[in-house]
């Protein structure tokens, strides 16, 4: 028997669309991975203080997840794509007036308008490539389409070094917080004006996308008025175990992978690293992202979505350990190791918890699975209150015989324990649970 083809011609053009929102939320996730650092710099912030970027940023998928999610179900894909660029552009833009006034609070805001935005284009994309073809490929499908994830953070992520870390006057002082006020406030201003320019810009950008979406002509899906009430298909969900389980896979997936990003500067600045030259560390976490998730997604072809997904969970703890345990530059290179493991969680675990259910189930389902991306902002506020235990430095005090920067990941550790659990009891029941 032929196995089916993962994209078929007859939704290639759909399917390359929707597949470019893909690496538009992987640059804006990239682009905000390295400001916690930036932020904590140019505004004297603590570690916890900071990670509230993270807070902001997450928490917007969290509270607009739900609501997208009901948009979608009655009306159709291309206006909640519309809608989502829209809101992603704005989020952006508010970085302008926020730079103006040098508040936190008004940049933590822009994130979370622009969240707004991402969560309505991860809703409405995921389900949509899921659907595009035979269900026996649905998993490899998503697999393939966030293949271009990895190449937005990787573009991000340059933005991010060249053109703002690069040129942080705040980051090029060593004792900067002992500089007199008016010295400060100048570079202050200076700094908070190339952390604004890269959102500008995106925002430029995502308005000129925002028209090609909405001059072009593609299929879509639209409610026909007959949809189950929210409460009949909550219910019904709700008595799914394995979508339940794997909406907790997904909390402690996206935790995991955001501390590991976002931590990065601060393990490396533990061992007298610059931010800058921090960023290449990430650089190359992005490309093993993209690598892992290539190999990955071949691999699918052989081994079953379960199995694959423990391995990659026990292998990616094996790495946590090495991070926590080995320290200098050897546990960094661990760190780094980790997004090799990494890069095929997010889009197996999504596929495994939505195979099975209908397509109601499946487009309020897939809410829940963007809400589980809460994950990165409550898990690196987290992580940021165990590294500030012993002060405001990342490496003030030992904790069972590590930096507490190390010690700090024990929580990404947990995580991949977890994941693999899932993993394994996916793989287990699979007649049951029909995967």
């Amino acid at each position: 028997m032929t196995k089916p083809k993962i994209v078929s011609k007859k939704v290639l053009l759909p399917f390359i669309l929707i597949t470019s929102l893909f690496a538009l939320w992987g640059f804006a996730n990239a682009v905000t991975d390295p400001m916690v650092q930036a932020f904590k710099k140019v505004l004297e912030l603590s570690n916890s203080q900071a990670a509230w970027v993270q807070m902001a940023f997450y928490g917007g998928y969290f509270c607009m997840a739900l609501p997208a999610a009901l948009f979608v179900r009655k009306y159709s894909y291309k206006v909640g794509v519309l809608i989502g660029l829209a809101l992603y552009a704005a989020g952006a833009l508010m970085f302008y007036p926020a730079a103006i006034t040098e508040k936190f609070w008004f940049f933590c805001l822009g994130l979370y308008v622009l969240t707004f935005g991402l969560a309505f284009l991860e809703t409405t994309a995921n389900p949509y490539i899921l659907a595009m073809g035979d269900k026996e490929t649905a998993t490899q499908r998503l697999n393939l389409a966030q293949v271009f994830n990895p190449v937005g953070l990787i573009l991000g992520l340059l933005i991010a070094q060249q053109f703002v870390l690069k040129k942080l006057q705040s980051d090029d002082i060593a004792d900067y917080s002992s500089l007199d006020e008016a010295k400060k406030a100048l570079i202050r201003t200076s700094d908070l004006m190339v952390i604004r320019d890269p959102y500008v810009i995106l925002g430029l950008v995502i308005l000129a996308v925002f028209v090609l979406i909405l001059v072009s002509k593609m299929p879509q899906a639209k409610g026909d008025g007959t949809i189950p009430s929210l409460q009949e298909t909550g219910k019904a969900l709700f008595h799914r175990p394995k979508y339940i389980l794997g909406v907790l896979a997904q909390v402690l997936y996206v935790g995991a992978q955001i501390m590991c990003w976002t931590y990065i500067y601060q393990y490396a600045e533990a061992i007298g690293m610059a931010s800058d030259v921090a960023a290449n560390y990430q650089f190359v976490a992005f490309i093993v992202f993209l690598v892992g998730r290539a190999i990955g997604t071949y691999m699918l072809r052989f081994i079953s979505s379960g199995k694959l997904l423990m391995w990659f969970a026990v292998l990616a703890g094996a790495c946590a350990a090495g991070t926590i345990f080995i320290e200098g530059h050897l546990g960094l290179y661990c760190l780094v190791g980790v997004s090799f493991f990494m890069s095929l969680m997010f889009p197996t675990i999504y596929g495994i918890a939505l195979n099975g259910l209908t397509e109601e189930e499946s487009k309020l389902g897939a809410a829940g699975l963007v809400m589980a991306i809460v994950g990165g902002a409550l898990m690196p506020k987290l992580q940021g209150m165990i590294i500030d235990v012993g002060g405001n430095g990342v490496a003030d005090t030992k904790m069972m015989g590590v930096s507490e920067v190390n010690f700090s990941f024990i929580l990404p550790l947990c995580c991949f324990v977890y994941i693999a659990w899932f993993g394994f009891k996916t793989f287990k029941n699979e007649h049951i649970w029909e995967i």
